[in-house]
């Protein structure tokens, strides 16, 4: 019996070896995250070794964040503790080799190396306890950061008194303002939310903000198209009384400044989606499909306007910087009255009294009328066809307001470019007012456009 119990044990250990012949071996996932350390550390020490850093470069940095992830693995209990330990002694070597720089007459100022290194031994340490996926990014940032230098530098050293305080304004509605904001109800309607007013404020200068950076950044390479692209996004009632103040001195340029104009008043439509996007996901599958359909209409006009246009130039506008406290004042005030009287008029008197706000709030501004219909449809207050068709109503608005102005500060021939385009937008919309039937675009099918 105990001949065979033995002989049988040995036949289960000799097939459990050739089933599996790495049986017994560590899982692979350690060598992968040594594997992807070695990656990240070449990727930076490879930046570093371009850059000439007698700190380290392409094999130091290998080795560091190997280092780092080495630590983790053996850490066990004590992961922290190791960690801490072997930042420590990174850190040591760095002064150590700084020390012998300096002796040697090799003074630098610059920490930039030395920080990186700090950073890649925590990128290893992330990899050892599986944080893969921000370590990768951490890495992606870092070599970039390392490799823009000299474009970080000139950026820095272009911006002017007027760019910094617009940062810092920046910084302060958006990172002081806004979480000191109480975020609770007040006044009759329940619509009036401090903090929901000022988180739209921040929303709508971040959008501004990023299209006046690359406005700047561009400078002389802004073209008639990306011009109004770009003015769209900061704002098309601006880029409209610009280019028609130019059109008075200079007549010759009318044609251009209309395509500019109209750019960017085409650009108000998708600057609407995306608004109605992030504020109301689940009414943009009903307002998508008009306002795409304007906004089609007119891109249409652009090209057929672009054509015998083309090879004129267009003088930049001048834009103000939308990260300004007081406009962001205002435009609060703004918002918080379009919601107020939103609310009132829908209570008070019914979905129609809601056009006639748009058609006066969106005169000057299509943020608030836009928010504030988005707002009021996640509240349950108004439908999906009534949302999007009081936007509609706002962009026609916003359309006659940038006509006049056109009219008052511009040339006659800019006013019959603006007139004839704006006036074929305006039959489009109202088109889609009266004939579009409510649609959800989440619910259409191949076969809905088929016969």
């Amino acid at each position: 019996m105990r001949l065979e119990k033995s002989r049988s044990t040995s036949v289960q250990i000799l097939k459990t070896v050739r089933l599996d012949p790495f049986a017994g071996c560590a899982p692979m996932e350690p060598y992968l995250a040594l594997a992807i350390s070695l990656g990240l550390g070449l990727l930076v020490g490879l930046q570093r070794q371009w850059k000439v850093s007698e700190i380290a470069g392409i094999r130091t940095f290998p080795l560091i964040t190997i280092f780092g992830t080495l630590c983790m693995m053996v850490g066990g209990d004590q992961q922290a503790v190791v960690c801490a330990a072997g930042m420590i002694s990174i850190a040591i070597m760095l002064m150590i080799a700084n020390v012998a720089k300096i002796r040697a007459g090799q003074f630098d100022a610059g920490m930039t190396t030395e920080v990186a290194a700090l950073l890649m031994f925590g990128i290893g340490c992330a990899v050892g306890v599986g944080q893969t996926g921000p370590a990768i990014v951490a890495t992606g940032i870092a070599a970039v950061l390392l490799h823009w230098k000299r474009r970080l530098h000139g950026w820095v050293d272009a911006m002017t008194d007027k760019d910094l305080r617009s940062v810092m304004h920046l910084a302060l509605i958006g990172l002081v303002i806004l979480p000191v904001l109480p975020d609770r109800t007040y006044g009759p309607y329940g619509v009036l939310n401090p903090y929901d007013i000022w988180r739209m404020v921040v929303l709508i200068v971040g959008i501004s903000m990023v299209a006046y950076v690359a406005y700047k950044l561009l400078g002389a390479r802004v073209g008639a198209i990306l011009g109004g692209v770009l003015g769209g996004l900061i704002s098309s009632t601006a880029t409209a009384v610009s280019y028609a103040r130019q059109t008075k001195l200079a007549p010759e340029t009318s044609g251009m400044a209309a395509l500019v104009i109209l750019i960017a008043s085409t650009i108000v439509n998708f600057r609407v989606l995306v608004e109605i996007g992030l504020v109301a996901p689940s009414l943009l599958k009903f307002a998508a499909l008009p306002i795409s359909a304007l906004l089609l209409l007119m891109a249409v006009e652009c090209v057929l306007l672009y054509w015998p246009l083309r090879k004129m130039e267009a003088q930049a506008a001048d834009h103000d910087n939308p990260a300004q406290l007081k406009p962001a004042i205002i435009f609060g005030i703004l918002y918080a009255l379009v919601l107020f009287m939103v609310a009132a008029a829908k209570e008070m008197f019914g979905d129609q009294a809601l056009y006639w706000i748009a058609g006066v709030s969106g005169l000057t501004d299509m943020d608030a009328i836009t928010l504030s219909t988005a707002k009021m449809f996640n509240e349950d207050h108004i439908d999906a066809g009534t949302a999007w068709r009081v936007i509609m109503v706002a962009t026609m608005s916003n359309l006659f307001f940038k006509a006049a102005a056109v009219a008052m500060l511009g040339s006659r021939t800019l006013l019959l470019y603006v007139a004839c385009t704006f006036g074929i937008a305006a039959l489009g919309g109202a088109a889609l007012l009266a004939f579009w039937p409510q649609i959800d675009v989440t619910q259409l099918r191949f076969s809905d456009f088929t016969y």
